[in-house]
């Protein structure tokens, strides 16, 4: 979520993993997911205040999830067919238009330093 600046970040943190996943379109695609809940309350806390927040953006540096967040189990592939339907609840925000996913690579990313080493 982004407030007047492109380059700012609200959200950001690390914290291990909550199950084994087989790939890392998988694991994006659950951390998106558990993510999630933050970024929309945090969205409606920021509205309560006055703020209007015309954007919600969620960064991701995996050109497979963007894929699977936007047009869900259409776009699965034998490695992510078995995904729990759970994990496509960000698809049905993407299409009510409530957040919107960026790619944004690698390198850039400016939440990466909690997980990456330096």
């Amino acid at each position: 979520m982004t407030l007047g600046r492109t380059s700012s970040c609200i959200l950001n943190g690390s914290c291990k993993p909550k199950l084994n996943t087989r790939s890392s379109t998988e694991a994006k695609l659950v951390g998106a997911d558990d993510t999630s809940q933050l970024i929309f309350w945090t969205k409606l806390f920021m509205e309560a205040q006055g703020y209007k927040i015309k954007h919600t953006v969620l960064y991701q540096d995996n050109k497979s999830t963007i894929l699977l967040l936007e047009n869900g189990k259409s776009s699965s592939t034998k490695h992510t067919r078995a995904l729990n339907i759970r994990y496509f609840y960000l698809t049905d925000q993407i299409e009510k238009g409530n957040i919107e996913v960026h790619y944004c690579p690698t390198n850039k990313m400016v939440a990466d330093y909690h997980s990456k080493p330096f």
